[in-house]
């Protein structure tokens, strides 16, 4: 745990640090590599009023095509949490439209502010047919660095955040809607990555965005090293203060390989054993929500008339296990790009105290040492 890093933030990644990680990604290491997607974030940061909040974007399609679904998963880890439109996802096996990740108490504006977003782009629309849409928004609670209710988070911001949104490189960190958060007692936030799927009919991208806000210091590990107990350094919470887990986390994994719902849900399961790798599991007042979504197969929903039999494309299940272990590696590379970007923050609630932040070279000290001594 360190002060604030002055190197550039590429050189902060884990993979540029030389952390040990499976597999192989993308030109960008981000979600951005699966083709078509895009992030955008506002970040809103005022420290006098104690606001360190935000917005994330995650555009399954570009912006023209948003009104064409995509086919969906998710699964629960635990469910103190909020996604919103995931009955649907469970029922249909598909969604469309933007996905946000903002704090707890900001759920509400996004949710109206991306169905205005989506009546005004497609406003043809909006006239000519009954518009229909559940937008998927989902949460985690930044209350401890945030005035979460204070409910800063306005519909400017997020119509912001899905104007600005690009498909190529965007920051991690202490950004978006990740802004306010903490991991593993450390300060949290924005985390991506990517992995190359080299299988029959491709090669396919898939990419994970999380919204890391979970775990306590004492369960973080790394490569099997108990890291976090190893760490030292100044801790946000007194002994006694917290004896059990109070964060959570969104997990979202994009892909271009054609995958139907069924074989989503099972690859979105699979984001609680990336989570796991660090050392989190899910506690009770943890809420971890993960999503998993296809660009493939674009199809409109309801399949037009007089279309009676619907012909879909997918991988066979026997070619699924490079998925979830891709799943599985973009995760925890992801959550550990999140805690290395970003850097200390006071806290708002209790006021006085500092979440520090993850350092790269002491990690790597850690690892170094203890490799030495086994």
């Amino acid at each position: 745990m360190s002060p604030t890093h002055p190197e550039a933030p590429e050189a902060r990644r884990a993979r540029a640090l030389g952390l040990p990680l499976a597999g192989t990604p993308g030109p960008l290491g981000l979600i951005t590599d699966v083709p078509g997607v895009a992030v955008g974030l506002a970040t809103l940061v005022d420290p006098e009023r104690g606001v360190r909040t935000g917005v994330t974007a995650i555009l399954p399609r570009p912006a023209d095509h948003l009104l064409t679904p995509w086919w969906a998963g998710i699964a629960t880890l635990n469910g103190n949490g909020e996604m919103t439109g995931s009955h649907w996802i469970q029922d249909a096996g598909w969604s469309q439209g933007p996905i946000l990740l903002t704090n707890t108490g900001s759920v509400g504006i996004a949710h109206h502010a991306l169905v205005g977003w989506m009546a005004d782009r497609f406003a043809d629309q909006v006239q000519a047919e009954h518009f229909w849409l559940l937008p998927v928004v989902a949460e985690t609670y930044d209350g401890v660095l945030n005035d979460i209710m204070g409910r800063h988070v306005g519909e400017a911001d997020v119509r912001a955040a899905l104007d600005n949104a690009v498909a190529g490189p965007f920051p991690l960190g202490s950004v978006g809607g990740g802004t306010g958060m903490i991991a593993y007692e450390m300060k949290g936030g924005t985390g991506s990555a990517s992995r190359v799927l080299d299988i029959a009919g491709g090669p396919y991208m898939l990419g994970v965005l999380v919204q890391a806000n979970h775990g306590r210091l004492d369960q973080f590990q790394l490569a099997g090293v108990p890291v976090g107990r190893l760490l030292g350094g100044p801790r946000i919470w007194q002994a006694g203060e917290q004896d059990r887990e109070q964060g959570s986390v969104i997990v979202v994994i994009a892909t271009d390989a054609p995958l139907l719902p069924h074989q989503l849900h099972r690859v979105a399961r699979r984001a609680g054993l990336g989570i796991g790798r660090s050392g989190a599991f899910g506690g009770n007042s943890s809420g971890d929500i993960f999503l998993a979504l296809s660009t493939a197969s674009p199809t409109p929903m309801p399949p037009p008339q007089p279309l009676a039999v619907q012909s879909l494309r997918c991988l066979t299940d026997p070619l699924l296990d490079p998925v979830y272990q891709a799943v599985v590696d973009a995760t925890e590379e992801a959550v550990l790009d999140a805690m290395l970007l970003s850097d200390p923050t006071p806290t708002f609630r209790p006021k006085g105290r500092v979440v520090p932040a993850l350092d790269g070279q002491t990690l790597l000290d850690i690892l170094h040492r203890h490799r030495a001594g086994s």
